[in-house]
């Protein structure tokens, strides 16, 4: 992964990201009015997500420029798609994976940049990639509770495989790169080595936990739910969700061994009635003031490295772009992944049925 708050390099925001679980879903019926000037709808992840873009962003924007912002959730690429294709927009602007953040761009599914809008001058080096703004670094890793294992839990992905050592409740997150790419780390693959997957060989040491695990959550709520209400004892969830539980004094260890690093882009929905308006709201969400506001509530890697400076010291070391949590991570290799996206998924879709 490039390393935001330093640098962001083009080539590691193109190797960054593993495919996130998106959860599906139709429209529902829902439009939104194309008239509505003073309006932006943004696709959200919700919970702690929401709350803290809201504060960094919503409020701040609408202050300063009249536009009222409307979150909505959860975030889903079918939903994307099924918008472009129908016309019927619910939302204008999401924030996605890297691999699917390509994966939107190459089916033509994202507006271009209105450069007339989006000031490229503030931008910091290497955040624009294609139809997308870098907003912020993320990891996926490893949680399990310190009441379950007062003497010292898992430390990796081959721990969290090793039933007997370390029993209890498991989840993992329903995304068929991020699973493959744990169960190769557990089966001894080095992280530098895990690209292009082995796929045969992931879903072999798959098979051997799949009765372990009691949960495949999708939605990042859930994924709360599960660890914070002890329904399972260990699980694999994204960072900003684990420290906001133990803010809330649920007794949580962290394990960044293993975790997979991920950059999230913005980008606006292709033929979006709203559109400049997306792009005004991005453009403000570039700046370093609102990206500071939003790593001190979530500890997500803002990808304005003078929002660094404006960070909450104490959530400074729970960023996932610190030189330590790089090194104990990896990234994946999202061309790769973006070229086999599609057979992937059904494959693990298959076997998650079967």
């Amino acid at each position: 992964m490039a390393q935001i708050g330093k640098r962001i390099t083009r080539r590691g925001i193109l190797k960054a990201g593993a495919a996130m679980g998106l959860a599906g879903g139709a429209l529902g019926g829902l439009s939104r009015p194309a008239a509505a000037e003073d309006v932006v709808y943004v696709n959200t992840w919700g919970g702690p997500w929401t709350v803290a873009e809201d504060a960094a962003f919503y409020k701040p924007f609408t202050a300063k420029t009249g536009i009222q912002v409307r979150p909505v959730s959860p975030v889903s690429y079918p939903k994307l798609k099924a918008q472009v294709d129908s016309g019927v927009y619910e939302w204008d602007c999401t924030n996605l994976d890297t691999a699917i953040f390509k994966q939107a761009q190459s089916n033509g599914l994202t507006e271009p940049i209105d450069w007339s809008i989006v000031d490229k001058s503030k931008l910091a080096p290497g955040v624009v990639v294609g139809d997308g703004i870098a907003s912020v670094a993320y990891s996926t890793l490893l949680v399990y509770r310190k009441d379950k294992f007062p003497n010292g839990g898992p430390q990796s992905w081959a721990d969290f495989w090793d039933v007997k050592k370390f029993p209890g409740n498991r989840s993992l997150y329903s995304q068929a790169f991020t699973a493959l790419a744990f169960a190769l780390l557990a089966d001894g693959v080095p992280k530098d080595k895990l690209f292009p997957l082995d796929v045969n060989r992931a879903f072999k040491k798959l098979d051997e936990i799949k009765p372990h695990i009691k949960v495949w959550w999708t939605q990042g709520g859930q994924s709360e739910t599960l660890i914070k209400d002890a329904e399972v004892d260990m699980i694999a969830m994204w960072h900003g969700r684990a420290y906001s539980i133990i803010d809330q004094g649920v007794p949580l260890e962290v394990v960044w061994n293993g975790a997979a690093n991920n950059i999230s882009y913005w980008m606006v929905a292709k033929g979006s009635p709203r559109a400049k308006l997306a792009w005004k709201f991005i453009d403000y969400t570039a700046q370093p003031e609102g990206q500071a506001e939003f790593a001190s509530r979530m500890a997500y890697g803002p990808s304005n490295p003078k929002a660094l400076a404006l960070v909450k010291p104490d959530q400074l070391p729970r960023l996932p772009t610190t030189e330590e949590h790089l090194k104990l991570g990896y990234t994946a290799d999202a061309d790769w992944l973006q070229a086999n996206l599609a057979s992937i998924n059904e494959r693990f879709t298959q076997w998650l049925a079967t």
